[in-house]
């Protein structure tokens, strides 16, 4: 059993605001995220213990950027997301 069968992939965009480490100035950046939905029709050829696996699955998402560019026209210097934070549940 692999994680294609079992949920949908989307890709989405989310707004966040960060400051550059370089030159400080804070601005929001688009953030590319993968959600991953759990689809409504399950697979048929599953054991007793996928799908007790797979009753304790929930949606989430995974970042998919770890790095921004500055926004900034004097920097423009490349960033790593401050968050620790790259799989959410939802």
């Amino acid at each position: 059993m692999q994680e294609k069968d079992i949920f949908d992939e989307k890709q989405e965009i989310k707004m966040a605001s960060f400051a550059c480490p370089n030159c400080r100035e804070r601005n929001d950046y688009d953030v590319r995220w993968l959600k991953r939905t759990k689809k409504k029709n399950l697979p048929r050829n599953l054991n007793q213990q996928e799908r007790a696996q797979l009753d304790k699955s929930r949606d989430y998402m995974v970042r998919m950027d770890d790095m921004l560019m500055c926004k900034n026209m004097r920097c423009r210097r490349r960033f790593e997301i401050p968050s620790a934070q790259s799989i959410v549940f939802i």
